[in-house]
């Protein structure tokens, strides 16, 4: 694999150690156009990777490979799937320290968080072994007695995943760890600025002893041209995204056409709610947690901080002198809090979201630019005094910036809270527990988080309704979307 001379001894024998190209068939091989595709340090702006560049014919080759691995993996008994996952479980966590060196390289996350996502990551695998052997049909007699009634779980088929540059490990873990507990075989397509843990990860598929054909890895610079014949294959039968609202919406046009299982994870605005009676001091703890996970690049990340006026002050305060003190740098040293953002549209967006809302009157209580000569870095910022109208309020920031308005009433709390086309998630804090159930029926999300800034566990199901999609991953739940249900009337 070929690689800038700017990496250290380490980090470039991590880099090495991966395949460059197609994973197919249980084999690694070129694209059949020869091209390939650079993978950028976010943090240098440097090119450190090249993989290859799928084409049309690379596609239907994984969906080819997918198909004809399905018969004999839905047959393997769910023991053995289990232990599958079981083994890779404990080969990620044995090789953590490398695979977060990767992910930092490639997507920019301090060391910390990365070692974080690999953590979580890898539980999904453990989390969905213990599934695998769960799955369970019912027996019943019909109610005029005549005859019995057996319902049975069957996999779905070949899936498709499309995952994020955002968590690169742990959106392939969360969608791969069902579809192989509930034997079905698979082809993930990484995003291309982040490609490099999902090839980590197919290496020690393999080395867990997942069958060829079951998982196959694509990469390439045309998503909609190599994605869209998959989808429209009569022979695909579900298909799972993770991404933009706006692209999930094409992409639910396109399998309107087999009529796929769908499953689409997609943006979100999360509000960030603190009520008169919470502790403040709590609250800013789980802001932080809540705005600066993956330098807020999450669609799980609050983007509205909507606190009441008796508390917006000390709230302000406490929150922007923890942005304040956060250390910006590359992921890979010591002491860094904050890593860049994975690319210039992304750095430039941010800027651009901020310009908007101090134009509309935001008073800025920290950050508020780009910082460093070279890499995506913006420096995590606080805006009190922010506008009804401006456009960090309405979209996803994806970026260190927390805005912070303020309500009077409960009521009004909730309308703002509710007040967005996205309901994936939101946070509140309050002490008292008739409200926090209140609020909690009351919120147009699919998830909340009551006390604390993050929601996301692999025993939970993690999903959104309105523009932030349907489906459900992790839990129980999470494996019913791989299984169909089939019933058999049994004469007696």
């Amino acid at each position: 694999m070929s690689t800038t001379t700017g990496l250290s001894g380490r980090e470039a024998a991590v880099i090495a150690a991966v395949p460059s190209g197609l994973f197919i068939g249980g084999a690694w091989r070129p694209a059949s156009g020869g091209g390939t595709v650079p993978v950028d340090d976010p943090s240098t702006q440097e090119v450190i990777a090249e993989v290859a560049d799928g084409t049309v014919e690379d596609g239907r080759a994984a969906l080819d490979a997918a198909v004809a691995a399905a018969p004999a993996w839905a047959a393997t008994a769910p023991r053995e799937r289990g232990e599958i996952l079981r083994r890779a479980f404990e080969l990620i966590t044995a090789r953590s320290e490398d695979l977060a060196l990767l992910m930092t390289l490639e997507m920019g996350k301090p060391l910390k968080e990365s070692r974080g996502e690999i953590a979580y990551a890898a539980e999904f695998f453990r989390w969905f072994s213990e599934e695998a052997v769960r799955i369970s049909g019912r027996y019943s007699v019909a109610p005029n007695g005549a005859t019995r009634l057996l319902t049975m779980k069957q996999p779905v088929g070949p899936c498709l995943f499309i995952t994020p540059w955002n968590f690169p490990l742990a959106m392939g873990t969360r969608k791969i760890g069902p579809a192989v507990a509930s034997g079905c075989t698979m082809v993930v397509k990484p995003a291309t600025q982040t490609p490099l843990s999902m090839y980590a990860l197919a290496q020690i598929m393999t080395e867990a002893g997942l069958p060829a054909g079951v998982l196959n890895v694509i990469t390439t610079s045309t998503t909609g041209k190599v994605m869209e014949p998959l989808i429209r294959d009569r022979r695909l039968r579900k298909l799972s995204f993770t991404g933009s609202t706006e692209v999930g919406k094409r992409l639910v046009e396109q399998s309107a056409e087999q009529l796929l299982r769908v499953s689409m994870e997609l943006g979100g605005n999360a509000p960030f709610l603190v009520f008169s009676d919470a502790d403040v001091a709590a609250a800013v703890d789980g802001a932080m947690l809540a705005k600066m996970r993956n330098m807020g690049e999450a669609c799980t990340a609050a983007n509205r901080f909507i606190v009441h006026e008796s508390l917006a002050t000390d709230f302000a305060a406490g929150l922007s002198a923890r942005m304040s003190a956060l250390t910006v740098g590359r992921g890979t040293q010591d002491g860094v809090d904050v890593g860049p953002l994975v690319d210039l549209p992304s750095q430039r967006k941010v800027g651009e979201l901020v310009q908007n809302a101090v134009d509309g009157g935001a008073k800025v209580l920290a950050g508020g630019q780009a910082v460093g000569e070279r890499g995506y870095f913006y420096a995590p910022t606080v805006l009190t005094q922010v506008a009804p109208d401006a456009r960090l309020l309405g979209e996803e920031i994806f970026g260190p910036v927390a805005p912070i308005t303020t309500f009077s009433t409960d009521a009004e709390a909730l309308e703002l809270a509710n007040g967005t086309e996205y309901g994936l998630v939101a946070y509140a804090y309050t002490k008292d527990l008739s409200r926090a159930m209140k609020v909690a029926e009351g919120l147009d999300t699919g998830m909340v988080g009551l006390n604390q800034g993050i929601v996301s566990n692999p025993a939970a199901p993690f999903g959104g309704v309105k523009h932030s999609g349907f489906g459900r991953e992790g839990g129980a739940e999470g494996i019913e979307e791989y299984l169909e249900t089939k019933y058999v009337g049994i004469a007696l």
